[in-house]
């Protein structure tokens, strides 16, 4: 997520009107292409089903799908077939804001107290921050609180009733509206504002406002009644079978249940269509190109650049047609989904997918509706794919050397040494980019084996130097993807005392597990978050954050755009002998506090503040099969000496499991549940 020269070519592209007779008699090839691509993604991109839409000026043109609801039943996905969105959840947000713009409620350029009273927190910038900053990205918030947020079967609110609660303690990483960078809690503050001035619940507001006008009858969010067997089944792999029903319990953010075709049905309200229900006025206004207000990549050609709301109003490779497309993509832990709209002409698609990710939906959709502006006459030709040829390395300007030295990112820090005209980076993008060398190319540039990702050095108006990365993302049989981000900023270095040296040296490579998190959490299905690794990186930094002293590293980073967002300080205590650390208001013990399972009968009862109690499988109970007597309100997870899911009851509804050497064991449920444990 390189500095790209924008293809135009406006003389090669002519407008032609939709027409009903399109729509019925040419559909064929259109639909050959996505489905083709659709199969991609259920063959070889981990997807169970794809449900995807086009609507053009007003029509659905296309509906369609591939893969299975249910794989057990092999039961097809319909037009109806329900799905989580995600971050695609945002627009709706967005869009129920600008709707209080237009009745004279709202207006986002005021301070957000002005709307939402008791908003406060521990760094007076917070007075500052307005609608405007949550829409566009840019109020300096850390990012996002996920705590008893994602939950199976649980449609639990606290998430939402506590956030303004928890930002009384915190601070901003930035000054508001200084630059964007993603943020959920930003749109969980619009849909509280949403509530305090409507003086409606959220999910009353969308039914009434956006919902019952439009004639949405599968747009719903967890806390509305509906039947949940039209949702799209979601699977795990150490899971056998479909998993209960996810809950995105942060619906401003992304918690929202839709379908394909209702999301394009949406996207008329977006782009100004729907007057009776938001202006023309206010959809345009959403499409300004907000991310240019603060400190941002130079590129133009890239995948995100932030309006309000919208994850891109000049979204590539459409950019390079002369044709404006607005994007959002949202990701929860089981679905996926993405909307592009081309408001100039009045087309507009959805995908959804169970399984797969949101990157992979935005390259579907963007090559069906290049084929469908193709077949219209929009555009003359669809562009290749670029090509990538390995770098010739050339003498580097010795000025260059200056940029070696420490670096942080959110979560880690490195040492960059450039020598010879050459240095390492670790991976990006979760490993879609490897780690590897990069070479000196000229103009600036480091570029890797194969061409296709161009590192740089970027000093920016704040002071602060960024490394910034042009990725070029090719994926077999999909298409290709082009991301320009900042991913790294270069640190100071941080001399520590002996006394505050030796008290994270300690902890340095130690783990420690959540102990808030419900036993519904989908995030027992995904130890990063259930547990933290300290990790002293270089002196003075852990963990991406800055040490302060013995006992606090606070955020050590600003980076635009993707990289510095969901920032975290690192707060340690000791309570009966056993330390705990709090991230973002949710405690983890060290695994020095947890003790090994007993062998044989036993119980346990969860504590009156309800945390969940955590065992280590030692050569004692190892191989040895556990049965557990599970409360209703109950679970248990098992792991494996690496972290990884072996057994979590909420969603495999077992209560045996043979445990592994060197893992561990969580049970969790309400204050005074009792658990009967039998290891033989």
């Amino acid at each position: 997520m390189k500095k790209i020269i924008a293809v135009f070519i406006s003389a090669m592209l002519f407008v032609l009107p939709m027409t009903n007779a399109f729509a019925q008699d040419n559909p064929k090839p259109i639909k050959e292409k996505a489905r083709n691509l659709a199969s991609e993604l259920v063959s070889k991109y981990g997807v169970s089903g794809v449900q995807y839409a086009i609507m053009d000026h007003g029509n659905i043109v296309l509906s369609d799908s591939v893969g299975v609801k249910n794989k057990a039943t092999n039961e097809p996905i319909t037009n109806d077939t329900m799905f989580g969105i995600g971050s695609t959840s945002k627009m709706f947000v967005s869009a129920a804001t600008m709707m209080l713009v237009d009745a004279h409620k709202v207006d986002i350029d005021q301070p957000l107290t002005t709307y939402i009273k008791d908003f406060t927190m521990a760094d007076e910038r917070y007075k500052k921050i307005t609608p405007r900053m949550l829409l566009n990205h840019s109020s300096g918030l850390y990012g996002a609180h996920y705590k008893n947020s994602m939950l199976f079967n649980d449609n639990d609110t606290e998430n939402h009733d506590e956030l303004l609660l928890r930002l009384q303690s915190e601070t901003l990483k930035s000054n508001p509206g200084e630059y964007s960078v993603y943020s959920n809690d930003s749109f969980q503050l619009l849909e509280i504002l949403v509530e305090r001035v409507s003086g409606l619940s959220y999910t009353e507001f969308l039914a009434k406002h956006v919902s019952a006008p439009l004639g949405l009858n599968s747009t719903k969010t967890p806390l509305d009644q509906f039947d949940r067997q039209k949702l799209s089944k979601t699977y795990f792999p150490a899971i056998e079978g479909a998993l209960p029903v996810e809950n995105a319990n942060v619906i401003g953010t992304g918690g929202l249940y839709s379908t394909a075709e209702e999301l394009t049905q949406f996207a008329e309200v977006l782009t100004g269509n729907r007057t009776d229900i938001l202006s023309e006025q206010s959809a345009k206004s959403m499409q300004s190109h907000e991310y240019r207000k603060g400190i941002w990549v130079s590129e133009e050609t890239n995948s995100f650049n932030y309006g309000l709301g919208w994850d891109a109003v000049r979204l590539a490779p459409f950019s390079d047609y002369g044709i404006t497309a607005l994007s959002k993509g949202g990701d929860t832990v089981l679905y996926h989904s993405v909307l592009i709209t081309l408001p100039e002409h009045h087309i507009s698609m959805a995908v959804l997918s169970s399984g797969g990710s949101s990157i992979l939906d935005s390259i579907f959709v963007s090559n069906v509706l290049l084929e469908h502006l193709k077949a219209k006459g929009i555009i003359k030709d669809i562009l290749p794919d670029k090509t990538f040829e390995p770098p010739v390395k050339v003498e580097m300007p010795s000025d260059l050397l200056s940029y070696s030295g420490l670096y942080g990112t959110v979560g880690t820090t490195i040492n960059v040494e450039i020598k010879n005209g050459e240095f390492e980076l670790p991976a990006f993008l979760d490993g879609l980019v490897p780690a590897q060398k990069y070479v000196y190319a000229g103009n600036g540039a480091f570029k890797s084996s194969d061409g296709s990702v161009a590192i740089s050095f970027d000093k920016q108006k704040n002071g602060k130097t960024y490394i910034k990365a042009n990725f070029y993302l090719n994926f077999p049989g999909l298409g290709q993807m082009v991301m320009v981000n900042y991913e790294y900023q270069k640190l100071d270095a941080n001399p520590l005392n002996t006394t505050v040296k030796k008290a994270w040296e300690h902890r340095n490579g130690k783990n420690y597990y959540a102990l808030d998190e419900k036993i519904s959490s989908i995030f027992y299905l995904a130890p990063s978050f259930i547990t933290k690794k300290i990790s002293v990186d270089h002196e003075g930094y852990a963990n991406g954050t800055k040490i302060v002293d013995e006992n606090k590293a606070v955020n050590a980073v600003e980076i635009p755009v993707m990289s510095g967002r969901d920032a975290f300080d690192l707060n340690f205590t000791t309570k009966d002998g056993s330390e705990y650390l709090t991230i973002d208001g949710q405690s983890y013990i060290s695994e020095d506090g947890i003790k090994p399972i007993l062998g044989g009968k036993s119980q346990y009862t969860i504590p009156s503040n309800g945390q969940a109690i955590w065992f280590k499988i030692d050569k004692n109970a190892a191989h040895k099969t556990m049965t557990a007597d599970v409360p209703t309100s109950g679970g248990f997870a098992v792991y494996d000496e690496n972290g990884g899911a072996v057994d979590f009851s909420t969603a495999s509804h077992n209560n045996s499991v043979v445990l592994p050497q060197g893992g561990l064991i969580v049970l969790g449920g309400k204050a005074g549940d009792g658990f009967k444990i039998n290891i033989n």
